[in-house]
């Protein structure tokens, strides 16, 4: 999407420095994913004691192994 925005020529030249791209473009879309990203985990860490999850993955990983060694069985057959 292209985009017409006023940002300020410091603030821009701060942002290249900051993020170690060349490209103004690359720069804001590296400053804009890192943003995005740090908001996701704020809102995952904001979580933290809220969920229960009641799962065994040493019974899933196990039940998975069996599936596994029956059906090579079925192939060899």
């Amino acid at each position: 999407m292209r985009a017409t925005l006023n940002i300020p020529d410091e603030l821009i030249l701060e942002v290249q420095a900051l993020s170690g791209e060349k490209s103004k473009t690359r720069a804001i879309i590296t400053v804009m994913e890192s943003y995005v990203k740090q908001k996701k985990m704020e809102e995952l860490l904001a979580l933290k004691g809220k969920i229960r999850i009641d799962y065994d993955w040493q019974k899933a990983e196990a039940e998975e192994m069996k599936a596994a060694e029956q059906r090579e069985r079925y192939s060899e057959s």
